[in-house]
């Protein structure tokens, strides 16, 4: 349940024009009163025929006139309306009820507190079987103002009780970070001119595609431009960046002109403070893994750097991150960007459920907590070098990406939930679902191909032991895994390029919980091939390999593919010395 409070206004007789008239669209439907401040009721222009709407709004404006005809500043923006919604697949609640709804939310706004009886005058009217409009006036009886600081964030509260208590939908609580909603003026204007996006939606979708092409708010300006959306600057007399507005081409008014909308009405977090701060964090000193030294492609950088943003949120189930909440809100910020960069440079056939992913997981990128953003700069470089790259997604590494980047946005969601972050939370978790079906697209060829050439029975029971020792708490799970084959085939390359199975096995798992993942084996390979695409560093490990491939371990059967491989299980033990 939804109570939308609007912009206080002026005209009563208007808005009753509204709600008692056929609407936009011939969508009102008997629009009748079901609640109202009088317990005699009042003249209803919906079932009284000798009732006008004239008559009903200068009940309602009484106490406005009586304190205009007085000393002082006229009020005249005393109209409150607030329409209040209930979910698409909840069922139609009675009169009854919706009377009672409107008399819980007038009482929590602080319009009509239960027995004041010098409250304001207010009227509950519904027109359709889901929502209904409560318009207020307010001034008080008495001639004073209502105390109407904060009045949504309370009706919002009181709307949580109730879906509760009427067995609806239930709405996850807000935090005032999320997006504005669009109106009915904009969603009918969208309509007419036959486009599937609201101004607003379009424009917030247009900038947060150019926050990864952008090193500063004036290239993103830039951009914006190349982009073909309209773009106003102020400045200050020094030249700096005062503030923006952007508009969608064709988007006009009456007299044509272009509509602009500012960044922080677009959305929050797309401010110029905001935008500035994230895009003038800085450079990041390296990649976690840049002491490997070794070329790699923009995906291949890109999963490198979420390892740091794993850093960061994985201790959160064992009671809280490693970092502090800014550091972590920076990441998963920047992980949104990143998010947005894979769905513009990832392969085409994925491109509707990268996109989707990106818009929900917008959302999920900011709350209430305020961003170290200078924590996540090589997070936010490795969504650049994705979009300047021009690599192309190479099959493998833009898999093993895809699981870093579902693996993250658990996590994220993990953050937002223990932080309380109800909305953020559910809109990391639907991110997670377009994630894994993009994931199961472009890892199936792979997979298959992987499972064709599995190790022979031998090299299999020799990698099951490995897994029993490193994981013994998932054994079972990952060996009767469907996945099991294709892992078994990763971590014999991973053995022939000198890395011990039972040791990537254990790293895996302690990197990435089991106890929740449905297919940890298909979790498992993931991991392994990003960590595995690394050469040994360790002299001793491939010393010992060497010298057991020397020794003639492999059993004959195990074919040339894996030949390096001499003992999937066998790792290098301590030098003792005598």
């Amino acid at each position: 349940m939804i109570p939308s409070v609007k912009k206080p206004g002026g005209n009563t007789r208007g808005l009753l024009a509204y709600l008692y008239g056929p609407g936009r669209n011939d969508e009102h439907l008997d629009p009748h009163i079901v609640a109202s401040f009088s317990p005699r009721g009042l003249p209803d222009p919906g079932r009284d025929q000798d009732a006008t709407l004239t008559q009903l709004g200068q009940i309602l404006d009484a106490p406005v006139k009586l304190r205009n005809e007085g000393f002082g500043k006229p009020v005249t923006d005393h109209v409150w309306h607030c329409p209040v919604r209930t979910a698409p697949d909840d069922r139609h609640l009675s009169d009854a009820e919706w009377g009672e709804v409107a008399r819980r939310i007038v009482h929590a706004a602080g319009i009509a507190p239960g027995g004041d009886p010098l409250a304001c005058r207010w009227i509950a009217v519904r027109h359709a079987d889901d929502h209904i409009h409560i318009l207020a006036t307010t001034v008080r009886e008495d001639g004073r103002r209502p105390k109407l600081h904060n009045c949504g964030m309370r009706a919002q509260a009181e709307a949580r009780v109730i879906e509760k208590e009427l067995g609806l939908h239930q709405v996850a609580p807000g935090d005032r970070t999320g997006d504005r909603r669009p109106t009915q003026a904009e969603m009918h204007k969208a309509e007419r001119l036959g486009r599937e996006q609201t101004s607003r939606q379009w424009l917030q979708e247009r900038i947060r595609a150019a926050i990864p092409h952008a090193a500063s708010v004036e290239e993103l300006l830039a951009y914006l431009e190349a982009d073909g959306v309209q773009v106003k600057v102020r400045r200050y007399p020094s030249g700096d960046l005062q503030g923006y507005s952007v508009g969608r081409p064709g988007d006009v008014k009456v007299n044509g002109e272009q509509v602009y909308i500012s960044g922080s009405k677009i959305a929050p977090d797309l401010s110029l403070p905001n935008l500035q701060a994230r895009l003038d964090a800085g450079q990041p000193e390296e990649y976690p893994t840049a002491r490997r030294n070794r070329p790699s492609t923009s995906w291949e950088r890109a999963t490198d750097a979420l390892d740091l943003l794993h850093d960061h949120l994985a201790d959160v189930g064992s009671g809280g991150s490693r970092s502090t909440g800014e550091e972590a809100q920076a990441q998963i910020t920047a992980l949104g960007e990143l998010i947005d960069a894979t769905a513009q440079a990832g392969p085409a056939e994925l491109r509707d459920q990268l996109r989707a992913a990106s818009r929900e997981f917008a959302r999920a990128q900011r709350s209430r907590i305020r961003a170290d953003h200078h924590t996540a700069a090589g997070l936010r470089q490795a969504a650049r070098d994705i979009i300047h790259a021009g690599d192309g997604p190479d099959g493998s590494a833009f898999a093993v990406l895809l699981t870093a980047l579902l693996w993250s946005a658990i996590l994220a969601s993990r953050w937002h939930q223990a932080q309380g972050h109800q909305q953020q939370a559910e809109a990391a978790r639907t991110t997670v679902i377009h994630l894994q079906a993009a994931y199961d697209q472009t890892a199936a060829e792979e997979f298959a191909a992987l499972a064709h050439r599995q190790p022979t029975v031998e090299v299999n029971h020799a990698l099951a032991g490995a897994v029993r020792s490193a994981v013994p708490d998932h054994a079972d799970r990952i060996l009767t895994d469907p996945n099991w084959p294709a892992l078994a085939t990763v971590l014999v390359d991973a053995h022939a390029a000198g890395h011990p199975p039972r040791t990537l096995l254990a790293e895996a798992a302690a990197r990435r919980e089991l106890g929740t993942a449905r297919l940890p084996a298909k979790v498992l390979l993931g991991r392994i091939q990003h960590t595995s695409r690394n050469p040994a560093l360790n002299p001793r490990a491939e010393a010992a390999r060497l010298r057991s491939q020397a020794a003639g371990n492999l059993p004959r059967s195990y074919g040339p593919q894996a030949a390096a491989a001499a003992n999937p299980i066998s790792e290098p033990q301590p030098h003792r010395r005598r």
